[in-house]
Protein backbone atom coordinates (compact mmCIF):
# COMPACT_ATOMS: atom_id res chain seq x y z
CA UNK A 1 0.00 0.00 0.00
CA UNK A 2 1.32 3.09 -1.05
CA UNK A 3 2.14 6.25 1.23
CA UNK A 4 -0.10 7.96 -0.25
CA UNK A 5 -3.33 5.85 0.07
CA UNK A 6 -2.09 4.88 4.07
CA UNK A 7 -2.59 8.83 4.71
CA UNK A 8 -5.33 9.41 3.16
CA UNK A 9 -7.03 6.16 5.22
CA UNK A 10 -5.63 7.56 8.27
CA UNK A 11 -7.64 11.33 7.61
CA UNK A 12 -11.11 9.46 6.50
CA UNK A 13 -10.44 6.86 9.61
CA UNK A 14 -10.06 9.51 12.26
CA UNK A 15 -12.65 8.90 15.40
CA UNK A 16 -15.29 11.30 14.13
CA UNK A 17 -15.90 8.82 11.21
CA UNK A 18 -15.59 6.61 12.92
CA UNK A 19 -17.71 7.41 16.07
CA UNK A 20 -20.42 8.46 13.43
CA UNK A 21 -20.10 5.73 11.70
CA UNK A 22 -21.42 3.93 14.74
CA UNK A 23 -23.68 6.40 15.85
CA UNK A 24 -25.78 5.87 12.96
CA UNK A 25 -25.69 2.14 12.80
CA UNK A 26 -27.45 2.45 16.37
CA UNK A 27 -29.66 4.99 14.82
CA UNK A 28 -30.92 2.74 12.19
CA UNK A 29 -31.12 -0.32 14.35
CA UNK A 30 -33.65 1.56 16.44
CA UNK A 31 -35.32 3.03 13.41
CA UNK A 32 -36.28 -0.34 12.12
CA UNK A 33 -36.16 -2.20 15.11
CA UNK A 34 -39.73 -1.50 16.10
CA UNK A 35 -40.93 -2.03 12.73
CA UNK A 36 -39.74 -5.71 13.25
CA UNK A 37 -40.98 -6.16 17.04
CA UNK A 38 -44.06 -3.87 16.56
CA UNK A 39 -46.19 -7.30 16.39
CA UNK A 40 -44.61 -9.49 18.89
CA UNK A 41 -44.49 -6.36 21.45
CA UNK A 42 -47.86 -5.03 21.18
CA UNK A 43 -49.16 -8.55 21.43
CA UNK A 44 -47.29 -8.73 25.19
CA UNK A 45 -49.45 -5.75 25.87
CA UNK A 46 -52.39 -7.36 25.18
CA UNK A 47 -53.20 -6.06 21.35
CA UNK A 48 -53.78 -8.42 18.57
CA UNK A 49 -55.77 -8.01 15.55
CA UNK A 50 -56.84 -4.75 13.35
CA UNK A 51 -56.26 -3.41 17.27
CA UNK A 52 -52.30 -4.10 16.86
CA UNK A 53 -52.61 -2.67 13.19
CA UNK A 54 -53.90 0.93 14.26
CA UNK A 55 -52.34 1.08 17.58
CA UNK A 56 -48.61 -0.01 15.48
CA UNK A 57 -49.29 2.32 12.83
CA UNK A 58 -49.92 5.28 15.53
CA UNK A 59 -46.87 4.27 17.32
CA UNK A 60 -45.07 4.84 14.23
CA UNK A 61 -46.45 7.99 13.59
CA UNK A 62 -45.45 9.15 16.74
CA UNK A 63 -42.12 8.08 16.21
CA UNK A 64 -41.85 10.00 12.89
CA UNK A 65 -43.06 13.53 14.45
CA UNK A 66 -40.39 12.77 17.19
CA UNK A 67 -38.35 13.05 14.42
CA UNK A 68 -39.55 15.68 12.38
CA UNK A 69 -39.30 17.78 15.71
CA UNK A 70 -36.43 16.85 17.06
CA UNK A 71 -34.58 17.72 13.77
CA UNK A 72 -35.36 21.01 13.81
CA UNK A 73 -34.31 21.20 17.56
CA UNK A 74 -31.36 19.17 17.25
CA UNK A 75 -30.43 21.09 13.92
CA UNK A 76 -30.59 24.42 15.43
CA UNK A 77 -28.46 23.14 18.14
CA UNK A 78 -25.54 21.68 16.18
CA UNK A 79 -25.25 25.54 14.30
CA UNK A 80 -25.86 27.28 18.17
CA UNK A 81 -23.71 25.18 20.57
CA UNK A 82 -21.99 22.72 18.28
CA UNK A 83 -21.81 19.89 15.98
CA UNK A 84 -20.28 17.78 19.17
CA UNK A 85 -22.75 18.71 21.30
CA UNK A 86 -25.65 17.58 19.17
CA UNK A 87 -24.40 13.88 18.66
CA UNK A 88 -24.00 14.01 22.55
CA UNK A 89 -27.76 15.13 23.43
CA UNK A 90 -29.05 13.03 20.19
CA UNK A 91 -27.37 9.70 21.42
CA UNK A 92 -28.15 10.41 25.18
CA UNK A 93 -31.41 10.77 24.46
CA UNK A 94 -32.45 7.65 21.81
CA UNK A 95 -30.32 5.40 24.38
CA UNK A 96 -32.21 6.04 27.45
CA UNK A 97 -35.63 5.90 25.63
CA UNK A 98 -34.59 2.76 24.05
CA UNK A 99 -33.44 1.12 27.25
CA UNK A 100 -37.17 2.45 29.02
CA UNK A 101 -38.80 0.90 25.89
CA UNK A 102 -37.64 -2.56 27.21
CA UNK A 103 -40.02 -2.13 30.44
CA UNK A 104 -43.24 -0.52 28.74
CA UNK A 105 -46.38 -2.45 30.55
CA UNK A 106 -48.84 0.05 29.02
CA UNK A 107 -49.57 1.28 25.48
CA UNK A 108 -49.35 5.20 27.02
CA UNK A 109 -46.03 4.52 27.46
CA UNK A 110 -45.17 2.96 24.79
CA UNK A 111 -46.73 5.85 23.12
CA UNK A 112 -44.64 8.48 24.95
CA UNK A 113 -41.27 6.71 24.58
CA UNK A 114 -41.55 6.60 20.92
CA UNK A 115 -41.90 10.14 20.66
CA UNK A 116 -38.71 10.72 22.60
CA UNK A 117 -36.86 8.02 20.93
CA UNK A 118 -37.41 9.81 17.42
CA UNK A 119 -36.76 12.74 18.55
CA UNK A 120 -33.65 11.71 19.76
CA UNK A 121 -32.69 9.70 16.80
CA UNK A 122 -33.77 13.01 14.68
CA UNK A 123 -29.77 14.61 15.22
CA UNK A 124 -27.66 11.20 14.58
CA UNK A 125 -27.50 11.53 10.52
CA UNK A 126 -27.26 15.27 10.06
CA UNK A 127 -25.06 15.93 12.99
CA UNK A 128 -22.11 13.04 12.11
CA UNK A 129 -22.64 13.90 8.01
CA UNK A 130 -22.04 17.91 9.21
CA UNK A 131 -19.21 17.00 11.67
CA UNK A 132 -17.58 14.41 8.79
CA UNK A 133 -18.21 17.02 5.94
CA UNK A 134 -16.39 19.79 8.08
CA UNK A 135 -13.31 18.23 9.04
CA UNK A 136 -12.14 16.39 6.14
CA UNK A 137 -10.73 17.72 3.03
CA UNK A 138 -12.72 18.65 0.10
CA UNK A 139 -10.81 15.89 -1.30
CA UNK A 140 -11.82 13.17 0.99
CA UNK A 141 -15.18 13.85 2.48
CA UNK A 142 -17.27 12.12 0.58
CA UNK A 143 -15.55 9.01 1.62
CA UNK A 144 -15.90 9.96 5.12
CA UNK A 145 -19.68 10.08 4.43
CA UNK A 146 -19.67 7.17 3.02
CA UNK A 147 -18.18 5.08 5.41
CA UNK A 148 -20.73 6.41 8.25
CA UNK A 149 -23.43 5.83 5.80
CA UNK A 150 -22.31 2.30 4.34
CA UNK A 151 -21.11 1.35 8.02
CA UNK A 152 -24.88 2.86 9.77
CA UNK A 153 -27.37 1.30 7.22
CA UNK A 154 -26.08 -2.16 8.18
CA UNK A 155 -27.66 -1.74 11.45
CA UNK A 156 -31.24 -2.54 9.62
CA UNK A 157 -29.78 -5.46 8.90
CA UNK A 158 -28.18 -6.36 12.24
CA UNK A 159 -31.40 -5.42 13.91
CA UNK A 160 -33.55 -7.83 12.24
CA UNK A 161 -30.92 -10.45 12.78
CA UNK A 162 -30.77 -9.76 16.46
CA UNK A 163 -35.19 -9.98 16.54
CA UNK A 164 -35.23 -13.50 15.06
CA UNK A 165 -33.09 -14.54 18.41
CA UNK A 166 -33.78 -12.02 21.31
CA UNK A 167 -36.95 -11.10 22.78
CA UNK A 168 -38.24 -7.93 22.02
CA UNK A 169 -37.21 -6.68 25.35
CA UNK A 170 -33.75 -7.04 24.83
CA UNK A 171 -33.96 -6.18 21.46
CA UNK A 172 -34.55 -3.00 22.53
CA UNK A 173 -31.78 -2.87 25.92
CA UNK A 174 -29.45 -4.51 23.35
CA UNK A 175 -29.94 -0.45 21.30
CA UNK A 176 -29.86 1.63 24.33
CA UNK A 177 -26.90 0.02 26.03
CA UNK A 178 -24.91 -0.06 22.42
CA UNK A 179 -25.80 3.95 22.80
CA UNK A 180 -24.62 4.45 26.04
CA UNK A 181 -21.43 2.83 25.31
CA UNK A 182 -20.75 5.20 22.01
CA UNK A 183 -20.84 7.95 24.87
CA UNK A 184 -17.49 6.64 26.28
CA UNK A 185 -16.40 6.80 22.57
CA UNK A 186 -17.50 10.33 21.77
CA UNK A 187 -15.51 11.85 24.35
CA UNK A 188 -12.51 11.29 21.52
CA UNK A 189 -14.06 13.31 19.19
CA UNK A 190 -13.13 16.72 18.40
CA UNK A 191 -15.27 19.47 17.68
CA UNK A 192 -15.09 21.31 14.01
CA UNK A 193 -12.66 23.88 13.05
CA UNK A 194 -15.07 25.62 11.33
CA UNK A 195 -17.31 25.58 13.97
CA UNK A 196 -15.25 26.85 16.36
CA UNK A 197 -14.14 29.91 14.56
CA UNK A 198 -17.74 30.95 13.55
CA UNK A 199 -18.45 30.92 17.28
CA UNK A 200 -15.24 33.81 17.25
CA UNK A 201 -16.42 35.37 14.41
CA UNK A 202 -20.09 35.30 13.72
CA UNK A 203 -22.87 36.91 15.64
CA UNK A 204 -25.14 34.01 18.32
CA UNK A 205 -28.40 35.28 16.67
CA UNK A 206 -27.12 34.35 12.86
CA UNK A 207 -26.23 30.66 13.83
CA UNK A 208 -29.20 28.35 13.36
CA UNK A 209 -31.95 30.56 12.25
CA UNK A 210 -34.46 27.50 11.14
CA UNK A 211 -37.47 30.12 9.61
CA UNK A 212 -33.85 32.12 7.15
CA UNK A 213 -34.91 29.26 5.30
CA UNK A 214 -37.83 30.23 4.55
CA UNK A 215 -37.63 34.36 4.28
CA UNK A 216 -35.91 34.40 0.85
CA UNK A 217 -37.47 32.84 -2.41
CA UNK A 218 -33.66 31.60 -3.94
CA UNK A 219 -32.91 30.53 -0.59
CA UNK A 220 -36.02 28.32 0.17
CA UNK A 221 -36.49 26.44 -3.25
CA UNK A 222 -32.48 25.44 -2.35
CA UNK A 223 -33.54 23.84 0.44
CA UNK A 224 -36.69 22.48 -1.08
CA UNK A 225 -34.76 21.06 -3.87
CA UNK A 226 -32.37 19.11 -1.55
CA UNK A 227 -35.71 17.50 0.87
CA UNK A 228 -37.02 16.28 -2.51
CA UNK A 229 -34.19 14.66 -3.87
CA UNK A 230 -34.75 11.60 -1.09
CA UNK A 231 -38.82 10.85 -2.25
CA UNK A 232 -37.76 7.85 -3.90
CA UNK A 233 -35.98 6.74 -1.46
CA UNK A 234 -39.32 6.23 0.93
CA UNK A 235 -41.61 5.75 -1.64
CA UNK A 236 -39.48 1.98 -1.86
CA UNK A 237 -39.17 1.74 1.49
CA UNK A 238 -42.71 2.41 2.74
CA UNK A 239 -44.35 1.65 0.18
CA UNK A 240 -42.93 -1.17 -2.32
CA UNK A 241 -40.88 -3.21 0.44
CA UNK A 242 -43.49 -2.33 3.54
CA UNK A 243 -46.59 -4.02 1.01
CA UNK A 244 -44.26 -6.33 -0.50
CA UNK A 245 -46.55 -9.70 0.70
CA UNK A 246 -49.24 -7.95 -0.85
CA UNK A 247 -47.72 -6.96 -4.07
CA UNK A 248 -46.56 -10.42 -4.34
CA UNK A 249 -50.23 -11.69 -3.77
CA UNK A 250 -51.06 -9.63 -6.63
CA UNK A 251 -48.07 -10.47 -8.86
CA UNK A 252 -48.79 -14.34 -8.53
CA UNK A 253 -45.14 -15.08 -6.97
CA UNK A 254 -44.09 -17.88 -6.43
CA UNK A 255 -43.64 -18.84 -2.34
CA UNK A 256 -44.02 -16.74 0.54
CA UNK A 257 -42.88 -13.19 0.84
CA UNK A 258 -42.20 -11.99 4.46
CA UNK A 259 -42.19 -8.30 5.23
CA UNK A 260 -39.34 -8.36 7.67
CA UNK A 261 -37.24 -10.34 5.32
CA UNK A 262 -38.05 -7.98 2.69
CA UNK A 263 -37.04 -4.80 5.06
CA UNK A 264 -33.77 -6.33 5.43
CA UNK A 265 -33.21 -7.31 1.84
CA UNK A 266 -33.80 -3.83 0.97
CA UNK A 267 -31.63 -2.38 3.31
CA UNK A 268 -28.72 -5.02 2.69
CA UNK A 269 -29.03 -3.12 -0.74
CA UNK A 270 -28.95 -0.02 0.46
CA UNK A 271 -25.73 -1.08 2.60
CA UNK A 272 -24.12 -1.57 -0.92
CA UNK A 273 -25.65 1.56 -2.99
CA UNK A 274 -24.42 4.04 -0.21
CA UNK A 275 -20.95 2.62 -0.40
CA UNK A 276 -20.68 2.32 -4.40
CA UNK A 277 -22.32 5.59 -4.70
CA UNK A 278 -20.13 7.92 -2.24
CA UNK A 279 -17.08 6.31 -4.42
CA UNK A 280 -18.41 6.59 -7.65
CA UNK A 281 -18.85 10.27 -6.68
CA UNK A 282 -15.36 10.29 -5.50
CA UNK A 283 -14.18 9.01 -8.24
CA UNK A 284 -16.08 10.60 -11.43
CA UNK A 285 -15.83 13.87 -9.21
CA UNK A 286 -19.96 14.45 -9.21
CA UNK A 287 -22.28 14.78 -6.91
CA UNK A 288 -24.83 15.27 -9.28
CA UNK A 289 -24.20 12.87 -12.13
CA UNK A 290 -24.15 10.33 -9.71
CA UNK A 291 -27.68 10.75 -8.20
CA UNK A 292 -28.97 10.96 -11.27
CA UNK A 293 -27.63 7.67 -12.53
CA UNK A 294 -29.02 5.97 -9.13
CA UNK A 295 -32.80 7.53 -9.66
CA UNK A 296 -32.23 5.75 -13.09
CA UNK A 297 -31.28 2.67 -11.23
CA UNK A 298 -34.21 2.90 -8.93
CA UNK A 299 -36.65 3.36 -12.11
CA UNK A 300 -34.92 0.30 -13.34
CA UNK A 301 -35.32 -1.49 -10.17
CA UNK A 302 -39.50 -0.15 -10.10
CA UNK A 303 -40.23 -1.43 -13.57
CA UNK A 304 -38.54 -4.70 -13.06
CA UNK A 305 -40.73 -5.26 -9.66
CA UNK A 306 -43.95 -4.82 -11.66
CA UNK A 307 -42.50 -6.95 -14.62
CA UNK A 308 -41.95 -9.79 -12.11
CA UNK A 309 -45.35 -11.71 -12.57
CA UNK A 310 -45.37 -15.27 -11.41
CA UNK A 311 -41.28 -14.80 -10.60
CA UNK A 312 -40.14 -16.68 -7.71
CA UNK A 313 -40.14 -15.65 -4.20
CA UNK A 314 -35.74 -15.99 -4.26
CA UNK A 315 -36.32 -13.68 -7.73
CA UNK A 316 -38.69 -11.12 -5.68
CA UNK A 317 -35.89 -10.85 -3.17
CA UNK A 318 -33.12 -10.15 -5.48
CA UNK A 319 -35.67 -7.39 -7.30
CA UNK A 320 -35.90 -5.56 -3.43
CA UNK A 321 -31.61 -5.73 -3.38
CA UNK A 322 -31.81 -3.72 -6.52
CA UNK A 323 -34.28 -1.25 -5.03
CA UNK A 324 -32.11 -0.68 -1.87
CA UNK A 325 -29.15 -0.54 -4.42
CA UNK A 326 -30.61 1.88 -6.58
CA UNK A 327 -31.98 4.25 -3.42
CA UNK A 328 -28.79 4.34 -2.38
CA UNK A 329 -27.96 7.50 -2.60
CA UNK A 330 -29.02 8.09 0.57
CA UNK A 331 -26.02 9.71 2.38
CA UNK A 332 -24.53 11.38 -0.94
CA UNK A 333 -28.06 13.40 -0.91
CA UNK A 334 -27.54 14.42 2.95
CA UNK A 335 -23.95 15.47 1.79
CA UNK A 336 -25.05 17.64 -1.07
CA UNK A 337 -27.81 19.06 1.20
CA UNK A 338 -25.15 20.28 4.12
CA UNK A 339 -22.39 21.41 1.42
CA UNK A 340 -25.24 23.64 -0.23
CA UNK A 341 -25.49 25.93 2.70
CA UNK A 342 -22.55 28.28 4.62
CA UNK A 343 -21.49 27.11 8.45
CA UNK A 344 -23.77 28.73 10.30
CA UNK A 345 -26.51 27.03 9.09
CA UNK A 346 -25.19 23.46 8.00
CA UNK A 347 -26.10 21.62 10.91
CA UNK A 348 -29.77 22.87 11.07
CA UNK A 349 -30.21 22.04 6.82
CA UNK A 350 -28.20 18.71 6.98
CA UNK A 351 -30.20 17.58 10.18
CA UNK A 352 -33.84 18.56 9.06
CA UNK A 353 -33.60 17.48 5.14
CA UNK A 354 -33.63 13.90 6.07
CA UNK A 355 -36.12 14.06 8.84
CA UNK A 356 -38.55 16.02 6.53
CA UNK A 357 -37.65 13.33 3.76
CA UNK A 358 -38.69 10.44 6.35
CA UNK A 359 -41.96 12.73 7.58
CA UNK A 360 -42.43 12.44 3.51
CA UNK A 361 -44.04 8.83 3.77
CA UNK A 362 -47.37 10.27 5.48
CA UNK A 363 -48.02 12.54 1.84
CA UNK A 364 -46.76 9.64 -0.47
CA UNK A 365 -48.96 7.05 1.65
CA UNK A 366 -52.14 9.58 1.49
CA UNK A 367 -51.31 9.75 -2.24
CA UNK A 368 -50.85 5.70 -2.48
CA UNK A 369 -54.04 5.09 -0.36
CA UNK A 370 -56.20 7.26 -2.61
CA UNK A 371 -55.52 6.20 -5.79
CA UNK A 372 -55.65 2.77 -4.51
CA UNK A 373 -59.30 2.19 -4.94
CA UNK A 374 -60.15 3.66 -8.31
CA UNK A 375 -56.83 2.64 -10.26
CA UNK A 376 -55.84 -0.80 -8.61
CA UNK A 377 -52.86 -1.05 -6.08
CA UNK A 378 -49.97 -1.64 -9.02
CA UNK A 379 -51.23 1.18 -11.43
CA UNK A 380 -51.63 3.08 -7.69
CA UNK A 381 -48.21 2.35 -7.02
CA UNK A 382 -47.13 3.14 -10.73
CA UNK A 383 -48.31 6.50 -10.66
CA UNK A 384 -46.75 7.86 -7.37
CA UNK A 385 -43.60 5.85 -7.94
CA UNK A 386 -43.18 7.83 -11.07
CA UNK A 387 -44.00 10.97 -9.88
CA UNK A 388 -41.38 10.92 -7.27
CA UNK A 389 -38.86 9.93 -9.26
CA UNK A 390 -39.83 12.57 -11.89
CA UNK A 391 -39.56 15.55 -8.68
CA UNK A 392 -36.49 14.07 -7.42
CA UNK A 393 -34.42 14.57 -11.17
CA UNK A 394 -36.37 18.07 -11.19
CA UNK A 395 -35.21 18.87 -7.86
CA UNK A 396 -31.40 17.95 -8.88
CA UNK A 397 -31.47 19.55 -11.99
CA UNK A 398 -31.60 23.02 -10.13
CA UNK A 399 -28.97 22.52 -7.56
CA UNK A 400 -25.29 23.50 -7.82
CA UNK A 401 -22.76 20.76 -8.20
CA UNK A 402 -20.86 20.63 -4.76
CA UNK A 403 -18.09 18.12 -5.37
CA UNK A 404 -14.96 19.83 -4.01
CA UNK A 405 -16.84 22.89 -2.96
CA UNK A 406 -15.12 25.03 -0.21
CA UNK A 407 -17.25 24.72 3.04
CA UNK A 408 -16.07 27.23 5.04
CA UNK A 409 -18.10 30.31 4.84
CA UNK A 410 -21.40 31.81 5.91
CA UNK A 411 -24.80 32.06 4.78
CA UNK A 412 -25.75 35.76 4.33
CA UNK A 413 -28.87 36.01 6.61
Amino acid sequence: MSLRVKSRLREILQPAVIVGALGYFVDIYDLTLFLIVRKPSLAALGFTGPEAIDHGLWLANLQMIGMLVGGIFFGILGDRRGRVSLLFGSIILYSLANILNGFVTELWQYQVLRFVAGFGLAGELGGSITLVSEILSKESRAWGTTVVATVGVSGAVVGGWVAQHLDWRACYFLGGGLGLLLLLLRVSVAESGMFRSLQHHAVPASRGKFFALFTDRARFLKYLRCILIGLPSWFVVGVLVTYSPEFAKQLGIQGEVVAGLAVSTVYLGLTAGDFASGALSQVFRSRKKIVAAFLALTLVAIAAYFLARGASSTAFYAIIFLLGLGIGYWALFVTIAAEQFGTNIRSTVATTVPNFVRGSLVPISAAFAALKTPLGMIPAALVVGLACLAIALWALSGLEETHGKDLDYLEPI
